[in-house]
């Protein structure tokens, strides 16, 4: 056992005297390498790299790929404006009848309005060139007013209104309308005229239908020149108007 600690200690005493060799003594050539080793075990992989720079795009071929998958729907886009009107569309086909309604209640004539009314000219107030029929012969549910010559409209619907007038002259009359809230100025009128050159006695009527609203005024005019209405016992002039049927 004494043979190995000797050499250890001659090899140590070898050691510390290296520096102290003069440069100049001369040294055994270099051995030559050892065989390889084993390879060792695979590494840990490695940091992902930073990414690359772009390709070179490639070379068209002209020929068309197949069709890629069908990517997944995108996000709803904002609501567009709204478009102008199209044009309306042809009319289309007749539809089928409806079924048959129920059959409604009897209807009562008396539960009816029935304005209707007839005025004659006995002793009317002169002046002016509304014609007052100053005597009702009758005047259902009032809507004439014999002392202003005014039919008023309380039931609105379509009316028929006539009239006849004696004259020995030359005479011109209007059946007039006046909307309710409108003045007289603005009225409307259906006029009739006759000549009378022989002074005999003649008959001039006129008559006409109208839709009247509540309120509305009906009444007849004369031309201030031309209006003369005969007063005596020998022939009475008349107007006369009543409901045709109301308004819906």
């Amino acid at each position: 056992m004494e043979a190995p600690w000797g050499w250890l200690l001659i090899c140590m005493l070898a050691v510390s005297l290296a520096p102290a060799v003069p440069q100049d003594v001369c040294q055994a050539p270099h051995g030559k390498d050892g065989a390889a080793g084993k390879p060792g075990r695979p590494g840990r992989p490695g940091l992902k790299g930073e990414r690359g720079e772009p390709g070179i795009p490639g070379i068209r071929t002209g020929i068309r790929g197949p069709k890629g998958d069908e990517g997944e729907p995108g996000p709803s886009g904002k609501p567009g404006n709204v478009g102008f009107h199209g044009p309306n569309g042809p009319l289309g086909d007749q539809g089928p009848p409806g079924i048959k309604g129920i059959k409604g209640n009897p209807g009562d004539i008396r539960a009816q309005p029935r304005p209707a009314f007839s005025a004659v000219r006995r002793n009317p107030p002169t002046g002016g060139t509304t014609v007052i029929f100053d005597t009702v012969i009758t005047n259902e549910e009032g809507p004439y007013q014999s002392h202003s010559g005014h039919f008023i409209c309380n039931v609105p619907g379509f009316y028929y209104f006539t009239f006849q007038v004696v004259s020995q002259w030359d005479i011109c009359l209007a059946i007039a309308h006046a909307p309710r809230g409108q003045a007289v100025q603005h009225r409307r009128q259906v006029g009739f005229c006759e000549n009378n050159s022989k002074g005999l006695f003649q008959l001039i009527s006129g008559g006409t239908a109208l839709q009247l609203q509540q309120g509305d005024h009906v009444w007849i005019e004369r031309d201030a020149s031309k209006g003369r209405i005969y007063q005596g016992p020998e022939a009475d002039s008349i107007f006369s108007g009543f409901l045709i049927f109301p308004s819906a």
